[in-house]
């Protein structure tokens, strides 16, 4: 479904992105994990084409992103990042609908209410403006208008970094169940290895713009990776170990 080969990029003497090569089947949930600057997001902005490599290809479909024309492209894809970005002047329903208005395809109030029910929300917040929600409200509308458009693709990009650890939680586990029931193709960016360990079907660790370990959770947890992908796993595994100990 997406194919990265030997994508690199460069921002001055930093290299962003270094030569990486992946493939994520359709229909998988994988999750890119890395510490701050290690390449996670600029790769996946080069999907959608927020930023151009300066070298390789990325392909959706088998189809080179660069010979797409891009609002056609970005239809087949849901984006959800971390700063939400609903425009402050429009209601929830408009938020929503915005892509598909753009194409001349406007939504109806009642497909409106099929994508609040599949985050959670009510048609009630069809009408309210993004001020009167709280983070976790806005970031399933942000999910909702991701969703808008049916895409066959779902990137995310930190999406629940500014959320509380409730709000979290409850919010990775509705978009892993709403991946199963659509049958979308997932890449969700984030800095929390326990969050991708729960979540994803594969874990790939960047670091300096370099894939580092492309591994299954259990392999993860069992030890497979290598040095820098279980001192990610190590973090999470520690803090289990104190929980049970102040349990004990």
């Amino acid at each position: 479904m997406l194919e990265f080969i030997e994508v690199s990029k460069r921002f001055g003497a930093l290299a962003a992105i270094d030569a990486v090569t992946l493939a994520v089947p359709r229909g998988a949930f994988v999750a890119l994990v890395g510490e701050s600057g290690s390449g996670k997001s600029t790769l996946l902005k080069t999907a959608n084409r927020l930023i151009k490599p300066d070298a390789g290809r990325v392909l959706i479909g088998g189809a080179d992103v660069r010979e797409a024309d891009a609002p056609e492209l970005r239809r087949r894809i849901g984006y959800v990042f971390q700063s939400i970005g609903l425009f402050p002047h429009m209601d929830v329903a408009r938020n929503i609908g915005i892509g598909p208005r753009l194409e001349g395809k406007p939504l109806g109030d009642e497909r409106i209410a099929e994508l609040l029910a599949l985050v959670g929300l009510t048609p009630e917040h069809a009408h309210r403006m993004p001020d009167a929600l709280s983070g976790g409200q806005r970031q399933r509308v942000g999910v909702a208008r991701a969703l808008a458009g049916e895409p066959e693709l779902l990137l995310m990009d930190e999406p629940f970094g500014a959320l509380d650890p409730v709000t979290r939680d409850a919010l990775g586990r509705q978009v892993r169940a709403l991946h199963d029931r659509l049958g979308l193709t997932t890449v969700m960016v984030t800095h929390d290895m326990a969050e991708a360990l729960l979540l994803a079907d594969r874990v790939v660790v960047m670091a300096a713009g370099r894939i580092v370990a492309d591994e299954e959770p259990r392999a993860l947890l069992a030890g497979a990776g290598g040095e820098i992908a279980q001192a990610l796993v190590a973090v999470p595994r520690a803090q289990s170990e104190a929980l049970a100990k102040l349990g004990g």
